[in-house]
């Protein structure tokens, strides 16, 4: 009798797929301590983005500017057609003040990306805003980041 031989591949793990995960930081003026602070918010995003295995660097958008109230915002627009190009899976910022002073704007970009899949890491305010009820949160934070942003616009 003729024996069969059998090959049975080794079994792989399957090793879950790479996010490709990006930071936004912004500072809201140009003296030097300000940039100094810019500076630092790129090294630590892209060292702790870059010390988790599971994650892939896909850069650090920042940005110098008066407001974060406005549009105009170059790496801001950049880092979202990033995200509508598919090239980003997850974004992490220090709270919603530097990731937009309006709350309507608040609340647009993260329901944009929220609908693309992509959760924005608010991590001083541990949220993400990849859960529909983390909305509310984000609602009365990005409020009061607005109410600030006026209170020092009538001040100057």
């Amino acid at each position: 009798m003729k024996k069969t031989i059998v090959n049975i591949a080794p079994a792989v793990a399957e090793t879950p797929r790479t996010k490709r995960v990006a930071a936004y930081a912004r500072v809201s003026c140009g003296k030097d301590t300000m940039l100094h602070s810019l500076a630092a918010q790129i090294d630590y995003y892209r060292d702790y983005i870059m010390m988790n295995p599971e994650w892939r660097f896909a850069g650090v958008y920042a940005d110098e500017s008066k407001t974060g109230t406005k549009d105009n915002r170059e790496q801001f627009q950049l880092l979202l057609t990033e995200c509508r190009s598919g090239n980003i899976d997850m974004v992490i910022t220090k709270s919603i003040s530097r990731f937009a002073r309006n709350t309507v704007d608040t609340l647009n970009y993260t329901r944009e990306l929220r609908s693309l899949g992509i959760p924005v890491i608010f991590e001083e305010h541990g949220l993400n805003s990849i859960y529909p009820e983390s909305e509310f949160l984000i609602t009365i934070h990005g409020a009061f980041a607005q109410s600030e942003s006026e209170g020092i616009s009538s001040r100057v």
